[in-house]
């Protein structure tokens, strides 16, 4: 206690520098996911893509990311076991935010799109079994999230699989593929903005204390998807149609139509996306705060001050416009040659998978989501068309990811611990 109150300026000047690098780390790594599919379908420039991703992600991360936020993440570790230790748990949920943040950089530095969920949970899981004891962890709920890595692509990628053969199906595959896809691109732009909306108000909106229904949010969802709609047929209306350009590529106006559904996507899933995962960053930063501010009392939730979620919109944006490009060049071009209806197909899976999720109960990664999506893709293609390569490494970067974090916190645990002479 008494070290908590000679150091707790320093505690929260480090939980802010942290919490910033944190958040840089999840802009640099998990956002570059959210856009890859955009930009890889040429739908969007990287340069519109991190202007779209700045607005609609600091957007959802400060409207939607949380007023209140369970500062023990994720119910990994036991609250009660650490009450009687506030110092310890203070020096865990810094080191875990710089161990999570120095890990998404290595990932981000090769390309690799990796969960930061995983990282904040290993991060502290590593942190509490060195410094708290092996019963501080809840081990069911480290098994959930092994089980996720199979789980969260393989339901995304079958979706995405299902999604884009029904494209070709009623589009690309018939006589007058531009005609088609005049008439049936709104209904996609439709479910595309009913999904998303969902995503919103199911995994967002709940955090800013606005008690929504099921049936409210599905009827707020259908709303949403119509106006969307709505909107996206103005455009569509719109596109100019250059006949010369089918003689090069086939469906290049077909595409054109498409690529007026993705910017609605890519809209809606950085807003959908930072409100949901900007608690990886801000909910240890709350525990810091909490603890400092309570004078070392350890609370299961704690409020959530404005500006800590407006250090995390800050960092997300940062980290996607200085070091955003290598992990979207992965995602959203090596794996397989996406085009906008391809990308689209993607997203839409991905959006779908995480309701779907949020409903059940079934705990899934953003990253695992969207990846395993594109992956559906490519194998509606064939397996020529998938880079195994690559695939393989993006694998390994997600089974390294929950060690790689509990080791670099075990190890910024105890310099924390030796420096402030606990």
């Amino acid at each position: 206690m008494e070290i908590i109150a000679e150091y707790s300026t320093t505690f929260l000047i480090l939980a802010g520098v942290f919490g910033l690098f944190m958040a840089w780390g999840i802009g640099a790594n998990d956002v570059a996911n959210a856009m890859a599919t955009s930009v890889g379908s040429k739908a969007l420039t990287i340069k519109q893509a991190i202007i779209v991703a700045a607005i609609f992600e600091f957007a959802g991360a400060v409207l939607a990311g949380g007023q209140v936020t369970k500062t023990i993440r994720k119910g990994i570790v036991d609250a009660d076991i650490m009450s009687g230790s506030p110092d310890l748990l203070l020096y865990g949920m810094l080191a875990s935010l710089l161990a999570a943040g120095v890990w998404l950089l290595i990932a981000s530095r090769n390309g690799w799109p990796v969960s930061t969920t995983h990282s904040i949970v290993g991060a502290i899981v590593g942190f509490a079994m060195v410094g708290i004891g092996m019963e501080a962890v809840k081990w069911d709920k480290i098994g959930f999230i092994v089980a996720s890595w199979v789980i969260s692509p393989a339901l995304a990628g079958t979706m995405s699989f299902l999604i884009f053969r029904s494209v070709q199906k009623l589009i690309l595959n018939r006589s007058e593929p531009l005609k088609q896809a005049k008439r049936y691109v709104p209904v996609y732009i439709f479910l595309t903005g009913f999904m998303i909306s969902l995503v919103t108000m199911v995994k967002g909106l709940k955090h800013v204390g606005l008690e929504i229904s099921t049936g409210e949010s599905y009827l707020y969802a259908v709303m949403a998807g119509l106006v969307i709609m709505g909107i996206g047929q103005y455009f569509i209306s719109k596109i100019e149609i250059d006949p010369k350009a089918d003689r090069n590529f086939h469906y290049a106006n077909v595409e054109k139509v498409f690529g007026v559904l993705m910017i609605v996507t890519a809209c809606a899933m950085a807003f959908a996306h930072g409100s949901n995962d900007v608690a990886n960053a801000i909910g240890p930063v709350a525990a810091v705060v909490s603890i400092v501010g309570s004078g070392g009392e350890v609370a299961a939730k704690s409020t959530l001050p404005i500006w800590v979620l407006m250090l995390g919109g800050v960092g997300i944006v940062l980290g996607l416009m200085m070091y955003g490009r290598k992990v979207i060049a992965t995602v959203g071009k090596q794996i397989t040659e996406l085009t906008p209806s391809r990308g689209f197909a993607a997203e839409l899976a991905a959006a779908t998978t995480v309701v779907v999720a949020s409903g059940t109960g079934i705990p899934v990664s953003t990253t695992h989501v969207l990846v395993g999506a594109v992956l559906g893709v490519g194998l509606a293609r064939g397996m020529a068309a998938l880079n195994l390569g690559v695939i393989r490494n993006i694998f390994m970067s997600w089974i390294i990811t929950l060690p790689a974090g509990a080791l670099l916190s075990i190890m910024f645990f105890f310099m924390l611990k030796g420096i402030f002479g606990s």
